[in-house]
């Protein structure tokens, strides 16, 4: 589960990991309210807006309906705070990691700007944390090139990035928070600063269940503080069980909502670019099923696991869902009945019919195992136009033909 920026920094202060103050709005007068404060608290007319959206690359990003105006600006005004918040919210941003479709703004986080007294002695760092899973161990990478993309230092200058493992179920040691802060070539007051930040955004990265956690820019003031200035942080959906206060900060409306719907029925759906819906049981199989797709010369539209208690309604959910996509030009519903029921699957294949209306597009059925034969005769005896397959090979054959009309 993704947050957004101001969520993740508010649970990094649970773990006493410092962070740029910021307050979350969502509408211009909101803004105008937290630009006053925060220029009381911190003594200076700067600030800076940030778009809150999940995805990076906000700072080189365009509004569709300006396109001057990025996702993140810097304002020294009331007017520039009305300004900018009114070309930002409710409209578009088009950034490297959302496409040309973009995502649409509704909150904004008015924040302190960092940088306003000019060129001094801070510096800018990136660290982030996952799961190395070649190496089965958590990893810390950090990098003195901080708040560039981490992906052209790697490719330009790799040496500039270090690693380093922490085995799950044990803390961070001591000498590997020093080793880090030394090779970010720091020293003194702000040497020490980091060691106790990088502890701490170790144990929340733990504490929160983290799958990901990345901080860019680290920031060191010109007096020695050490910053998080930026924070993206995903939470490991599997482990919200154990944190309902951290479930509650989904936000939908920056999720597809197709997948959406489809975790209402716990359907496991996950939508792509192609033209053939599919509907498996089981993430195995409904893997070969797409590399069946492709090999037919069709390309899957979506990865759908109805599970193993999948019954008529779950079924129907899912290919109403399936059915939302005008790129789809077939259906393969790709069925083994073994927890499943071959002969549920039929039922939610006809009611879902009933309940669409007209259907202009193949639907091609292969259910195999448990009440395979009686599945098969609710489909012959209700009448509808859908073409049954028993092996994979004859449901590769009627994919092709369905694409290539």
């Amino acid at each position: 589960m993704n947050l957004h920026e101001y969520q993740a920094k508010e649970l990094l202060k649970r773990y006493n990991v410092p962070t740029q103050e910021g307050i979350a709005v969502s509408n211009v007068d909101e803004a105008l309210n937290a630009y006053k404060q925060i220029s009381v608290e911190n003594g200076t007319k700067f600030a800076v807006i940030k778009a809150q959206i999940h995805a990076g690359g906000r700072g080189k990003g365009r509004m569709v309906e300006v396109p001057d105006q990025s996702g993140v600006a810097v304002i020294k005004s009331a007017e520039e705070v009305e300004k900018v918040a009114r070309n930002i919210l409710g409209n578009t941003l088009v950034t490297v990691q959302t496409g040309e479709v973009g995502k649409k703004v509704s909150k904004l986080l008015v924040a302190q700007d960092m940088y306003y007294d000019g060129p001094s002695e801070r510096e800018e760092f990136y660290l982030s944390i996952l799961l190395d899973r070649a190496k089965k161990q958590n990893v810390i990478m950090y990098s003195t090139e901080g708040g560039m993309d981490i992906e052209t230092v790697a490719h330009d200058t790799p040496e500039k990035i270090y690693k380093e493992w922490v085995q799950p179920g044990f803390p961070l040691q001591p000498f590997q928070a020093r080793k880090i802060a030394f090779n970010l070539g720091l020293s003194g007051t702000a040497f020490k600063n980091m060691v106790k930040f990088v502890t701490n955004i170790y144990n929340a990265y733990v504490g929160l269940d983290c799958s990901m956690l990345e901080i860019n820019p680290l920031f060191k003031s010109a007096d020695d503080k050490i910053l998080a200035v930026d924070c993206k942080m995903n939470l490991d959906d599997n482990a919200l069980m154990r944190h309902p206060d951290l479930a509650d900060m989904r936000d939908k409306t920056e999720e597809d909502p197709t997948e959406v719907e489809a975790g209402e029925y716990n359907l496991n759906f996950v939508k792509l670019d192609g033209n053939v819906g599919c509907m498996v049981n089981g993430a195995g199989l409904a893997m070969a099923t797409m590399d069946m797709i492709k090999l037919a010369g069709g390309e899957p539209a979506n990865f759908l696991d109805v599970g193993g208690s999948a019954n008529a309604q779950t079924v129907e959910a899912g290919f109403r869902i399936i059915m939302k996509d005008p790129n789809v030009k077939a259906i393969l519903i790709n069925i083994f009945g073994g927890i499943v029921r071959c002969d549920r699957v039929a039922a939610g294949v006809i009611d879902a019919y009933k309940t669409l209306g007209n259907i202009n597009i193949p639907i091609i059925v292969r259910l195999q195992g448990t009440n395979a034969e009686a599945a098969k005769d609710l489909i012959v005896n209700s009448g509808l136009e859908v073409q049954s397959a028993i092996l994979l090979s004859e449901a590769a054959e009627l994919v092709q033909k369905a694409v290539s009309n």
